[in-house]
C-alpha cells in the first residue's frame, strides 16, 4: 500500500511567502522574460527556504508556484530576467501576510501568467492554434469550485469534488471545439489521439487541469491541507488510453488524494470575513534574538530562512548567527527600497529583552532621519520657452505663475495634474501648448 503524506499548509503558506519575498528583494530569483518561468537556478533557491521541502523531492510544485503567483499579483516584476520587488511588493514585506495570500490567490484566478494546463506535459499537441480554451474561465471554475464545494475544516477526496464540480455546473472545459479534442494525444498523434471515446473523460482532462490549480496554486498558498502520496500509479483512469503504457502517470499532480479548506482557505475564498487562523504547530514559535548595546543581533537558536534573509538586507553577517547594524548597512537597506519598520517589527517580535538598547534605537532613528533629508515627489513636466523674457512673463503670470516654477532662464516646471490648468493660462496669454498625441 502507497504511504500517505497529510499536510497542514495554512501556517507554511505564510513562512514561505515571508522567504520568498526576500529572496525577491535580495535579487536571487529569475525567471524567463517570456516565459515567466522560474529559472533552475530559482527552483533550487526556492527548495532551500520551503518549509518542510516541496511535496516530492526532486519535482518543484511550490518552488514553481511561487514566481508565478507573486508575478500575478504584482508583488515582483521582470527586469532583465531578474524578479525585482514592485512597490506593492514592498510594502507586503511588512504586511499581515494573510492579506497578501488572499490578495494573490484573487489576482491568480484572474490574472494568472501561463495556462496551468501546460504542466500536464504528457498530454502533447497543446500548442497548436485553436486547441485549449481561455485559461482564466477554467481557472476561475476551480476557484467557485473550491469556495461552495468544500466545507471549511472538513476533508472532501479529489473524486468527490469532481462529482460536485460537475452536478454544480463548475466544468473548467479545456478544449475550443469537440474537434480540438482530436489535436491533443499521448505519445502518437494518431493512434493517441484524445478525441477517440474514453480518452477525453472528466477526470482526465477537467480533473488534471483542477488537481494541478489546487495542488501547485491554492496549496501553496496555504488556502487547503491537503493529503498526498507518490503520483507514480496513484491513478487508473487513463491505463486504457493508447500510449499509456509508458506512463507511470499522467501528470506530477496526480497523487492528490484529497484538500481541506482551512481558515486561510476560507478567509481567502470569502467563505468568511474575517481571518481566524488555525493553531499554530508545536515546532512554529519564533527562535529568539538578543540585540546588543554594540549593534550585533545575535540569534540563540538560529533562525528561519526568511529571518536571517531579512537580517543579511539590513546587517552585516558575521557569523551564522550574528549580523551587526551599522549606518552604513541601513542606508544601503534604505537605497534598496526596504524600510525600516520591516526591522523594527522583527526586533520587537523576536528580541528577548523588553525593549531595543538605547544605542540601537538612536542608530534606527539617525537613518530614519537621513532618508526624510531628500524626497521624491514624482515626475513633473518640463517646458521650455522660446527666450527668457517669454518665461518671465508666464512665471509673473497670475493664473500660470502659480502652477510652475522657474529652474532656469527659459524653463519652467509644471506638476503633471497642473499641467491643464497651465495650458489653459496659456491660451488666455495668447501662447499655446499643444497637447500629447
Amino acid at each position: 500500500m502507497a504511504v500517505w503524506t497529510e499536510r497542514a499548509m495554512e501556517h507554511d503558506a505564510r513562512t514561505e511567502l515571508a522567504a520568498v519575498l526576500q529572496l525577491v528583494a535580495a535579487g536571487r530569483l529569475r525567471c524567463g522574460d517570456k516565459t515567466k518561468r522560474p529559472s533552475a537556478a530559482t527552483l533550487r533557491a526556492l527548495g532551500e527556504v520551503l518549509t518542510g521541502s516541496d511535496f516530492y523531492e526532486g519535482e518543484a510544485v511550490r518552488a514553481f508556484a511561487w514566481p508565478l503567483l507573486l508575478q500575478a499579483g504584482g508583488l515582483a516584476e521582470l527586469s532583465g530576467g531578474r524578479l525585482e520587488l514592485t512597490a506593492r511588493g514592498r510594502k507586503a514585506l511588512a504586511a499581515p501576510a494573510h492579506e497578501t495570500i488572499r490578495h494573490l490567490w484573487r489576482r491568480w484566478l484572474s490574472h494568472g501568467v501561463l495556462d496551468e494546463f501546460s504542466r500536464i506535459e504528457a498530454v502533447k499537441g497543446q500548442r497548436a492554434a485553436n486547441v485549449l480554451s481561455a485559461a482564466g474561465p477554467r481557472r476561475k471554475a476551480v476557484g467557485a469550485a473550491l469556495a461552495e464545494c468544500c466545507t471549511p475544516g472538513e476533508w472532501m477526496a479529489v473524486d468527490e469534488l469532481f462529482k460536485a464540480m460537475r452536478t454544480a455546473g463548475h466544468d473548467p472545459y479545456l478544449v475550443r471545439s469537440e474537434r480540438a479534442l482530436w489535436t491533443l494525444y499521448l505519445e502518437d498523434a494518431q493512434y493517441g489521439s484524445l478525441g477517440y471515446d474514453g480518452h477525453h473523460d472528466w477526470p482526465v482532462l477537467q480533473g488534471r487541469y483542477t488537481l494541478c490549480v489546487l495542488f501547485e496554486y491554492a496549496a501553496t498558498l496555504g488556502l487547503v491541507d491537503v493529503q498526498y502520496i507518490d503520483p507514480d500509479g496513484a491513478r487508473d483512469d487513463f491505463r486504457h488510453m493508447w500510449g499509456a503504457d509508458w506512463l507511470q502517470r499522467l501528470s506530477r499532480y496526480d497523487g492528490l488524494l484529497a484538500i481541506r479548506l482551512n481558515p486561510l482557505g476560507a478567509y481567502a475564498t470569502r467563505r468568511t470575513d474575517a481571518y481566524r487562523p488555525g493553531p499554530e504547530p508545536a515546532a512554529g514559535a519564533r527562535s529568539p534574538v538578543r540585540v546588543l548595546p554594540n549593534f550585533d543581533i545575535v540569534a540563540l537558536d538560529g533562525l528561519a530562512p526568511a529571518e536571517a534573509l531579512l537580517l543579511d538586507a539590513f546587517a552585516i553577517r558575521s557569523t551564522d548567527r550574528v549580523w551587526t547594524l551599522s549606518t552604513a548597512s541601513l542606508l544601503k537597506a534604505l537605497h534598496a527600497g526596504r524600510g525600516l519598520e520591516e526591522l523594527r517589527r522583527f526586533l520587537a517580535e523576536t528580541s528577548t529583552g523588553e525593549e531595543l538598547p538605547q544605542t540601537v534605537t538612536a542608530l534606527l532613528a539617525d537613518a530614519a532621519s537621513r532618508a526624510e533629508k531628500v524626497r521624491d515627489l514624482g515626475t513633473c513636466h518640463l517646458l521650455e520657452c522660446m527666450d527668457e523674457a517669454q518665461a518671465v512673463m508666464i512665471a509673473k503670470d497670475r493664473r500660470a505663475g502659480a502652477l510652475c516654477s522657474r529652474i532656469g532662464p527659459r524653463h519652467l516646471m509644471v506638476a503633471p495634474g497642473d499641467l491643464p490648468a497651465v495650458r489653459a493660462a496659456l491660451l488666455k496669454l495668447g501662447c499655446v501648448l499643444p497637447a500629447r498625441t
